[in-house]
């Protein structure tokens, strides 16, 4: 059944995070590409998702003081 699977959806921060593969994502994130069970798309995100900090606070910490 549909209403079962998951689809992973990033968003301009490179945040990744999980969605109902039957709804359009919510404003601001896009289809990633995986859909599968809700373990399968978090397995993925663990796998993908080296830093979990907001794109924005990664080049806020690497600017020089």
């Amino acid at each position: 059944m549909s209403d079962d699977l998951f689809k992973v959806v990033v968003n301009h921060e490179e945040q990744y995070s999980i969605w109902p593969a039957h709804r359009q994502p919510p404003a601001g994130w896009d289809e990633e590409g995986t859909v599968g069970p809700r373990q399968d798309c978090l397995d993925h995100i663990e796998r993908v998702w080296v830093d979990m900090r907001p794109l924005s606070l990664r080049n806020r910490m690497d600017e020089p003081r």
